[in-house]
Order: structure tokens, then C-alpha cells, then sequence
């Protein structure tokens, strides 16, 4: 098998891989999300999750930590959020914080690189997390957000379903009704996200990543930045990348920016996004993924 058939080949294979994964994931959690909103009212949400309340923005952070999301599976949960109308800066916070912070992410990241440079990863992660969640409330960015994100699909039952009597659905199956009218919506957008980082995951190899990420490259940090967004990394596969990567030659800086860029957002996510905020909005989410990113990576090459 020449380069070009094995490209093509590790293309088609996570196409098909994340096409699957992503797709039970967005159901299930959907699913989910569906089931708490049944059992806890919305006014409970608004009341831990609320923007007024300054413990809501660390709780929201601390709940991304431990839900072991990916960039693409935060955005069903960011839909309930949404739906239950908490807090923006709240949701903000829950949004960045999910993807960095999660328990996969934590202990491969402590095992690979010790436990200082873990911590140092946190505290960045939950500290500008947070303080983004914040200054985006503050900025009054939640008017970027699409007036549909807060709409429950309507459940369209059959009428087999209903039986004879037309008696109403099973709240279960009401449930999945709706998280199949989600499904159905974002569908194209899962699509075409999970085809664009296949083909940049497939046609980028890792040599290159190294090579204009590498510690001689002044540039390293940003490019390792831009480069992670999307290249999509699942959380599980990102860390020990990132320790191939360092061993080719690519600054330990870079590798940091490259962990936050890749795990902290992706093409897909972004393009998933759309379907929730307007342009501005997306723009904000990136820019601070990137500064964080970047920030980061200059910093740990300073005091490590």
C-alpha cells in the first residue's frame, strides 16, 4: 500500500469511525439530557447554573471536568442547558471547560507528562474557562445565540404509537421522539464536520506537525494552535500524539498549544455550533480557544 492509499485509507477509517461514535454519543446523551429535564425542573437548573450567582460559573466548570465529554458530545448537554435557560456565562463556562477538563483527559495527561504539568494544565483550562464564560455574559454575547436553540422539537408520534385510543405516548418514547427531531437537525452539520477532519486528519501527518512545531520554529506556539482545531483528536488519542510528537522534535510549548486547540475545539464542533449561535458568537468561541491555546503554550515554555 503506497502513501496516498494508506492516507485515503486512514481517511475513510475514521470517517466511518467518528461517523458511528459521534452518533451513538449525540443520541445517547441527548437521551439522556432528555430524561434529567423530565425529572429536574428547569428552575432548579436556572437556580445552581445562574450568572447571578457567582458559585454558578465554578460549578458549571467543575461539571465539565467530570463529564467525560469530547468537543462534538458537549453540544447535546449544551442543548439542554440552553432549553432549561441557564445562565449564558454559566453555559459558556460548561462549554470550554467539558472538552479540557474531562477525567480521560486529567489522568492520561498525569501519567504522560507528571503531575505538575497536569496541574498547570488545569488551573489554565478552569481559569480562563471560567474567566471567558464571564466576560462573554458581561459583553452581552448571548444575543448571538439562535432564537430556535431554545425550542424542544415537537414530538410527532404515529399513530401506532398512540394506539386505538389515541392515548398519549410514553414520556420514554416522547423522549426519544425528541431526541431524534435534535438528531435529524444537526445531522448534515455532523456530517460535513466529520468528512472535513477525516480528510485533514487522513492527508496531515504527524511528521509535518512536527516539523513546523518544533522548537528551533519561534512561530511553534501558534502554529501548533491552529494546526489542533482542525486536526480532530479524539481525548484518548490526543495525549499520546502529543508525546510522539515530543519525541519528533516538537517543543513541549507547542505540544501544550497543540493539546488545548485539538481537544478544546474542532471543525466539527464549530460546525455543530452553527446550528446553535450566530457568526460572532463562533468567532468568540474560537478566538478564545485559540488564546488559551497560545497563552498556554508560551507560558509552560517559561516556567517549564
Amino acid at each position: 500500500m503506497n502513501i496516498t492509499q494508506q492516507m485515503v485509507f486512514d481517511t475513510l477509517n475514521m470517517f466511518a469511525f467518528l461517523a458511528v461514535e459521534l452518533t451513538i454519543l449525540f443520541l445517547l446523551i441527548s437521551y439522556i439530557v432528555g430524561v434529567l429535564q423530565e425529572y429536574i425542573p428547569p428552575s432548579k437548573i436556572q437556580s445552581i447554573l445562574s450568572s447571578k450567582n457567582g458559585k454558578g460559573y465554578i460549578i458549571a466548570g467543575f461539571l465539565g471536568a467530570i463529564t467525560p465529554f469530547c468537543s462534538c458530545s458537549t453540544i447535546p448537554f449544551l442543548k439542554g442547558l440552553l432549553r432549561a435557560k441557564a445562565g449564558f456565562g454559566t453555559m459558556m463556562v460548561f462549554l470550554f471547560a467539558s472538552p479540557l477538563l474531562n477525567p480521560i483527559i486529567i489522568g492520561l495527561f498525569a501519567v504522560t507528562f507528571g503531575v505538575k504539568v497536569t496541574v498547570f494544565y488545569f488551573t489554565i483550562a478552569m481559569g480562563v474557562s471560567i474567566a471567558a464564560g464571564y466576560l462573554l455574559e458581561k459583553l452581552g454575547f448571548e444575543k448571538y445565540i439562535k432564537p430556535e436553540a431554545y425550542i424542544t422539537p415537537e414530538n410527532k408520534a404515529c399513530a401506532s404509537s398512540c394506539g386505538s385510543n389515541d392515548k398519549p405516548v410514553s414520556k420514554w418514547t416522547r423522549i426519544w421522539h425528541s431526541t431524534w427531531a435534535d438528531f435529524k437537525k444537526v445531522l448534515p452539520y455532523l456530517i460535513g464536520g466529520i468528512a472535513l477532519g477525516s480528510m485533514i486528519y487522513g492527508f496531515m501527518p504527524t511528521e509535518f506537525v512536527a516539523n513546523v512545531a518544533s522548537e528551533s520554529n519561534p512561530f511553534a506556539v501558534p502554529i501548533a494552535a491552529v494546526i489542533g482545531i482542525p486536526l480532530y483528536i479524539r481525548a484518548e488519542a490526543v495525549i499520546p500524539l502529543s508525546a510522539a510528537l515530543a519525541a519528533k522534535g516538537m517543543g513541549l510549548g507547542a505540544v501544550m498549544a497543540l493539546i488545548i486547540g485539538s481537544a478544546g475545539a474542532s471543525l466539527t464542533e464549530v460546525i455543530l455550533l452553527k446550528s446553535l449561535f450566530k457568526n460572532p458568537m463562533i468567532i468568540a468561541f474560537l478566538t478564545v480557544i485559540l488564546s488559551m491555546a497560545i497563552g498556554a503554550g508560551y507560558l509552560y515554555s517559561y516556567l517549564f
